[in-house]
């Protein structure tokens, strides 16, 4: 009998304190290859704050996070420059440098993971915007020329700039109007598919998760109390998951799902 594959990511025994509040307390949650999950809760539960957790941005007061079997909190750089090399992080306004062009921005982990020539750089930046549906032209303009949709992509496409395995996302839709929403999130499940990702998003957008998350987890009493595919957590009877999910939105979403079922 084969052993199972170990998770990506593996938290367990986790605490937040902050500020003497307890924003998580003894959370375990598990993430697994392929997978595309998706964090959701109710402010304060510390949704960002666990993604920023698993990208080592900041430590748990408690507890443990293992990325790709690597402990987090281990003081090694060496180790900890090689795990960080393997992830890419969409933040939730794009936070992309102002001053800086697209170019300059999408070629940042490339210059600071690996030793290139300028013009392979330049190559791959390119390569890196037309992934994302953006024109070698658009690697010219500043932040400042860009729409909404235009920054989530660059952002995107730094994210994948050093061939992640793993995808973080905060937010990845909010701020976009539903038909920039909608192409965002195609182009996320295309780029899942075809480049075998395992994605962590924190969303409050229902219809979002329901279109590509395979399975989500529910932050509520500081801990997770769900993580399931989405047709599962619906289904059971916590507060919560009944007021998020069977709202007037979450019905709306629960229609795409019923028309669509082959979309979870």
């Amino acid at each position: 009998m084969m052993a199972a594959a170990e998770p990506l990511i593996d938290i367990k025994g986790l605490w937040t304190i902050l500020g003497g509040f307890v924003i998580h307390k003894n959370l375990d949650l598990e993430v697994n290859r392929g997978e595309i999950l998706a964090i959701v809760g109710g402010s304060g539960t510390g949704k960002t704050t666990l993604l920023r957790q698993m990208i080592g941005l900041e430590s748990p007061s408690k507890g443990s996070v293992k990325v790709f079997g690597q402990e987090l909190s281990d003081s090694d750089p060496e180790r900890l420059a090689a795990v960080r090399a393997r992830w890419g992080m969409l933040f939730q306004q794009g936070a992309l440098f102002s001053a800086l062009s697209v170019l300059e921005n999408i070629a940042l982990p490339l210059r600071e993971y690996q030793t290139l020539p300028e013009d392979l750089i330049t190559d791959i930046v390119l390569l890196k915007l037309d992934m994302v549906g953006l024109a070698a032209r658009d690697a010219y303009k500043m932040p400042s020329d860009l729409s909404g949709g235009m920054i989530k992509r660059v952002a995107l496409a730094r994210a994948l700039a050093l061939e992640p395995e793993l995808l973080f996302l905060d937010e990845p839709t909010a701020g976009l109007d539903p038909e920039s929403c909608e192409t965002f999130v195609a182009l996320v499940r295309a780029l899942h598919r075809e480049l075998g990702l395992t994605v962590v998003m924190v969303t409050h957008d229902l219809d979002t998760l329901f279109e590509i998350a395979t399975k989500v987890a529910v932050l509520a009493e500081q801990r997770v109390v769900a993580c399931a595919p989405v047709k599962e957590v619906v289904a059971i009877p916590h507060p919560f998951i009944k007021e998020f999910f069977l709202g007037e939105r979450g019905q709306r979403a629960m229609e795409l799902l019923r028309e669509y079922p082959f979309i979870v």
